[in-house]
Order: C-alpha cells, then sequence, then structure tokens
C-alpha cells in the first residue's frame, strides 16, 4: 500500500493506523464512562439530574438525541443538495 502523505511532508501522529484506533477505543471509554453515569441517576445512586422537560430524564436520552439528530441532519443536507446544487457549468460564460 502507498505511503499516504507526500514524502517532502513529515507523518503526524495520526498517520499510523495504531493511533487512530487508540482514539477510537478511547471515544468508546468515554461513552460507556458517560453511560455509567447516567446509569447511576436511573437507578438513584447518589447523582441526580435535574432535567427541564420528562424526556431528558430518560436513560441515555443526549446520546439517542445526538445520534438521531445527526443522522437526521445528513439525510436533510442529502435532499437539500438535490434542490440547491447547480450544473456543472452554470458559472462558465
Amino acid at each position: 500500500m502507498a505511503d499516504p502523505t507526500p514524502h517532502n511532508e513529515p507523518r503526524r501522529w495520526l498517520d499510523e493506523p495504531a493511533n487512530v484506533d487508540k482514539v477510537v477505543y478511547g471515544v468508546y471509554i468515554l461513552c460507556g464512562l458517560l453511560l455509567a453515569v447516567d446509569l447511576l441517576d436511573f437507578f438513584h445512586l447518589g447523582y441526580h439530574k435535574h432535567p427541564h422537560f420528562d424526556m431528558e430524564g430518560w436513560l441515555g436520552f443526549y446520546g439517542f438525541y445526538g445520534f438521531f439528530g445527526s443522522v437526521g441532519l445528513v439525510l436533510v443536507a442529502k435532499q437539500l443538495r438535490r434542490v440547491l446544487s447547480k450544473d456543472e457549468d452554470y458559472y462558465d460564460p
């Protein structure tokens, strides 16, 4: 496989696949810790959220809200691209 960086450019730390794996595992651990903190509130074990709306108190609400909001944003953007896109030679005289 070819080197992804040109030879005159130094390799960065995220050019190594092992470092990318470390970042991904770190995100997994962070998500697990945040879910564990949310479970403390769910089982009333010393941590209590003060939600403004009832649904904010649901287990994992913010994770699901963020995930489905992001997926919805991508789907809307794909449809919006059809409406707003111009032909390739639109600006040519």
